[in-house]
């Protein structure tokens, strides 16, 4: 199972657990449950009607999300540490989770600040269940872009694939044949990405690559 259909799963979960259709219909506004959140005052998620604009849940999906977001994270942010614990949840006992779980909270992290919070979460559902694959490609080179600088050097891909082999072993695409090592694998890709051959991938190769080999791009979105 992809990574991306792991998340598809926590969207199901989140989406239709512990709330009656009544609660779909309900008179007060969402905006009025995101004010009894004890949160810091920089920060102050916006109405239901926002995040329906900026992805494509309904209006019913969002405040699933968000009563089953705030049973889980009752401050209404999110750290590391609990990131990983939930995603974990999607693994046997004993997967390596932590290294991958990182580089994920990371991505979604676009403040840098060690903290997710609604919007942030529900942004990433959506690219991951829902999204395009251009939207997913987009995510896939932040995943990738540890540093954040705009392009991706050959260590960085190396330790995000090392992590997804170490974390989704024999069902990781594609699979390596036998005596292929991580470094072998991301040597290949990596050549293929680097179109000036310049020592760095950036956004633009990335994508131009992806969009010119369907098996680069079914990795790519299959993570």
């Amino acid at each position: 199972m992809s990574l991306c259909n792991i998340v598809a799963l926590r969207w199901d979960k989140m989406s239709s657990n512990g709330v009656t259709e009544d609660d779909d219909f309900a008179d007060d506004p969402l905006h009025s449950e995101f004010d009894d959140l004890e949160t810091p005052p920089r920060y102050r998620p916006e109405s239901v009607q926002y995040f329906c604009r900026t992805t494509g849940f309904t209006e019913s999906e969002i405040k699933k999300i968000y009563r089953n977001f705030k049973t889980e994270c009752p401050t209404g942010l999110i750290k590391e540490d609990a990131f990983r614990g939930i995603y974990s949840q999607f693994f046997p006992q004993g997967a390596n989770v932590s290294q991958y779980a990182h580089y994920v909270f990371q991505s979604l992290d676009h403040e840098r600040n060690g903290i997710l919070n609604f919007e942030d979460m529900v942004q990433g559902l959506w690219t991951l269940s829902r999204g395009s694959v251009d939207d997913k490609l987009r995510w896939a080179f932040t995943l990738y872009d540890l540093d954040g600088d705009g392009q991706i050097c050959r260590d960085e891909m190396t330790r995000v694939v090392t992590a997804i082999y170490e974390l989704m072993g024999k069902f990781a695409e594609p699979w390596l044949k036998d005596g292929t090592t991580v470094a072998a694998h991301v040597d290949l890709v990596f050549q293929k990405m680097d179109l000036n051959r310049d020592g760095v991938v950036s956004f633009e190769e990335f994508m131009e690559t992806c969009k010119n080999d369907e098996n680069i791009t079914r990795a790519m979105i299959s993570m």
